[in-house]
């Protein structure tokens, strides 16, 4: 592993953002040197070597519809756990649904087969989770920990934000099992959001602009008695956390509504910092040595003080890993690709599509890489930041979030960038396909659009 004591992670603020600057034949030839061709899970090696022993590997994507972001972090994945240890993975994905996931891997659910637990991934974007992408991965794991003892089977969570009212159910019907005595609080944060069901969090930040009324003091007071109270109970010490993290989910989730009303950065931050304290959460209650595989958005797992993002005064879960656990215990892995097809939404809880994907414009970085030749490229990333062109360059680097116009292309799906700065590595497939959903219609209330890029 190639030591990154030393290198500087600087802040794009207000910079050139294209490729203007950028000498593309040298470019290009340098990146041709750099660049490793991937066929097999066995070309990773050089990225397994890159990981070495950090604890926290980060698998980005440039969308959230494309088959081959799935399939290559799945490979990455399983070599990870079968090869290094790894013990968990964490997704963009609400607490509840992927608990589900966590306790059918772990054969302690009712469900007998993958494709059933998958099928209840019913918030829209469903086909984010609810894909035989993510089938294909959860009947792996089950298999993989079917003979090992409970306390090295790999779990499975989610790290997102947005599931209140699930997570209000999934605390209290577990208080009505283990301590009716504790319902009050629970109940007292139900009638408090009750009114604003309809429209879940939307609606909640609305009416805060007429009556500044808030659940807050409700949702901190459930977080708190939870805690007083969870010592007490003895069951399952992982039912009793996850409890605690609903509790969680439901506080932040607050938060991030009433952030809705500041507009600006102050939504983001506050889902990326739940998202990293629920990483810290994971680690802690897996033991001192524990790794973690992330699945996340490149905008969310590539270090955004490299990105224009850090003019907006947004962070992200990158960023703050980096920050938290230090430069040689976290690899950011990002993805992208040149063209193909992708599955998206032409706004937001609008029908999913294939759509496709048009050609990545010209001067960037998908466009520098596709002019090695067609084919997979994993490119390491320590030796480009020795390399001024790119390290001193921000160049446009595409993203695709669930929202998605391809009209559109050249004005809102490029994110500024330093890639070396960024990422520790880069997964380039130069024609990628549409994944594989499940077809699950999505529940009557959804979230608002409030990602950036689509995202």
């Amino acid at each position: 592993m190639t030591p990154l004591h030393g290198i500087k992670i600087l802040r794009c603020n207000k910079m050139d953002m294209t490729i203007k600057n950028i000498r593309t034949d040298e470019a290009v030839d340098t990146l041709r040197r750099t660049a490793i061709d991937i066929k097999t899970a066995q070309d990773l090696d050089p990225l397994m070597e890159r990981i070495g022993d950090a604890r926290i590997v980060m698998l980005g994507e440039a969308s959230h519809g494309t088959h081959e972001y799935y399939t290559w972090r799945s490979r990455i994945t399983k070599r990870l756990i079968q090869e290094k240890g790894f013990n968990f993975i964490a997704v963009e994905g609400d607490w509840p649904d992927c608990y589900r996931i966590n306790r059918f891997i772990k054969g302690d659910a009712t469900e007998t087969k993958a494709i059933d637990v998958i099928k209840q991934f019913r918030r829209w974007p469903t086909w984010m989770w609810a894909n035989w992408e993510i089938v294909a991965l959860t009947e792996w794991l089950y298999q993989y920990n079917w003979n090992l003892d409970i306390g090295k089977k790999i779990g499975f969570y989610g790290l997102d934000v947005y599931s209140l009212w699930d997570s209000l159910h999934e605390i209290r019907a577990y208080l009505q099992e283990t301590d009716p005595a504790a319902l009050a609080a629970a109940e007292r944060a139900f009638r408090c959001f009750s009114p604003y069901k309809d429209e879940e969090g939307l609606s909640y930040a609305r009416s805060l602009r007429l009556v500044p009324q808030t659940c807050e003091k409700e949702v901190i007071n459930l977080l708190r008695d939870f805690r007083k109270r969870m010592g007490s109970y003895d069951q399952d010490p992982e039912n009793i956390f996850s409890t605690e993290q609903n509790a969680l989910v439901a506080l932040n989730a607050e938060k991030y509504y009433r952030s809705m009303l500041e507009g600006g950065a102050a939504s983001w931050n506050i889902r990326d910092q739940h998202m990293q304290e629920t990483l810290e959460r994971l680690t802690e209650f897996h033991g001192a040595n524990a790794k973690a595989i992330i699945w996340e958005h490149n905008t969310h797992i590539g270090d955004a003080r490299a990105t224009d993002m850090a003019d907006e005064g947004m962070v992200n879960i990158g960023e703050l890993a980096r920050k938290r656990y230090g430069l040689e215990d976290v690899v950011l892995v990002g993805f992208g690709s040149y063209e193909g097809s992708v599955v998206a939404g032409q706004s937001w809880s609008a029908p999913m599509q294939e759509m496709q994907m048009p050609e990545a414009i010209e001067g960037s970085w998908e466009e520098l890489l596709h002019q090695l030749g067609s084919g997979n490229k994993l490119l390491m990333l320590d030796e480009l930041r020795k390399n001024l062109l790119f390290a001193s360059n921000a160049i446009k680097h595409r993203a695709i979030g669930v929202v998605y116009n391809p009209a559109f292309e050249q004005y809102g799906n490029y994110v500024p960038s330093i890639v070396p700065l960024r990422y520790d590595a880069f997964f380039y497939i130069d024609h990628t396909r549409a994944l594989h959903p499940l077809n699950v219609e999505a529940d009557e209330h959804e979230m608002p659009d409030t990602y950036p890029f689509g995202e």
